[in-house]
């Protein structure tokens, strides 16, 4: 059958005005009755009566509470992302058990769900409060090293003094480096206490210092790091000379040259890389003797790539 270019027109006009309405139809969300489902419980109360496959699906109370009871890690991720948004407080005691779990990734997720709660977590003798004691006055080390990664979790102030005192007087090194770690989380040093803890004997502690101290915006204390330089332990030697570069400490250049004779090829590999980084002439002879003669072949090639930077 023909059409005349009239006939035409008025058929494409009509397809496009049915296309655009059909578009708008999709946009604002609209649906036929029969297709419309009701939410029920959590997601109903955040997101309203809109169709169940357009909005992410929340956890209940209910759900919470199970899994944190009895549910494998990946469940109890799973439920307390999806879990975000609910104002559950019943479901607060469930949850709290679970920052002094073994699996490090178990607690950090409690602790991200608890610090989202608006009640039931920060007033006076709940949930961040209990922690500080935990970690003040525990009688299991195990239990106070995780409340203090926990307060870390929580980013709350009244948790910098707390993990400052743990590193001052905390007789488990095991805690002790919990609480720099959480120094790190937190953005603080603790007015000093991760100096102190870079002059910790245990290695632990001091390699959690290390690590704090290159996530603190305002930690400048590049002696405390340098004199690292010369510990016992290679991978505090290393860690130091990482910190030192990324500092670009050019008073450490020194001791960073003495390191690219270090016996442990790792140690030499981050000692010619943090002297590429900071760009100081007086590197160039033990870079051009790293390039030339190191029997490790990554160490040569970090000396090369360190020697074109200064």
């Amino acid at each position: 059958m023909r059409f005349s270019k009239k006939a035409k027109l008025g058929l494409d006009l009509g397809l496009l005005a049915s296309a655009v309405i059909a578009c708008a139809s999709l946009l604002s969300g609209g649906a036929q009755a029969g297709n419309t489902t009701e939410n029920i419980g959590g997601t109903q109360a955040v997101y309203g009566n809109i169709p169940p496959d357009q909005i992410e699906f929340l956890s209940t109370g209910d759900r919470i509470k199970s899994v944190a009871a009895s549910g494998s890690m990946m469940a109890i991720w799973e439920t307390l992302e999806h879990g975000e948004r609910v104002e559950c407080i019943d479901c607060i005691p469930s949850v709290e058990p679970l920052l002094y779990e073994a699996d490090p990734r178990t607690r950090e997720i409690a602790a991200w769900w608890l610090r989202r709660r608006v009640f039931g977590v920060f007033g006076p003798g709940e949930v961040y409060e209990r922690t500080l004691q935990t970690l003040a006055g525990d009688p299991d080390p195990r239990r106070r090293a995780n409340a203090a990664y926990a307060l870390g979790e929580f980013l709350a102030a009244p948790g910098i003094e707390a993990c400052a005192l743990a590193i001052d007087k905390d007789g488990d090194p095991n805690v002790r480096a919990a609480a720099a770690s959480a120094l790190g989380r937190l953005n603080d040093d603790g007015r000093g206490a991760l100096t102190k803890a870079l002059a910790d004997a245990d290695s632990r502690v001091k390699l959690s210092a290390l690590a704090s101290a290159g996530r603190i915006n305002t930690f400048t204390d590049v002696g405390s790091v340098a004199r690292l330089a010369g510990d016992p332990d290679a991978k505090v030697r290393r860690r130091s000379a990482d910190l030192l570069g990324a500092m670009r400490a050019k008073d450490a250049v020194d001791g960073l040259i003495a390191l690219t004779s270090d016996p442990d090829a790792n140690v030499r590999n981050s000692a010619a890389h943090a002297l590429g980084q900071i760009r100081d002439g007086r590197a160039r002879g033990a870079l051009e003797a790293l390039q030339a003669g190191d029997p490790d072949s990554l160490v040569r090639d970090q000396a090369r790539m360190a020697l074109r930077r200064l």
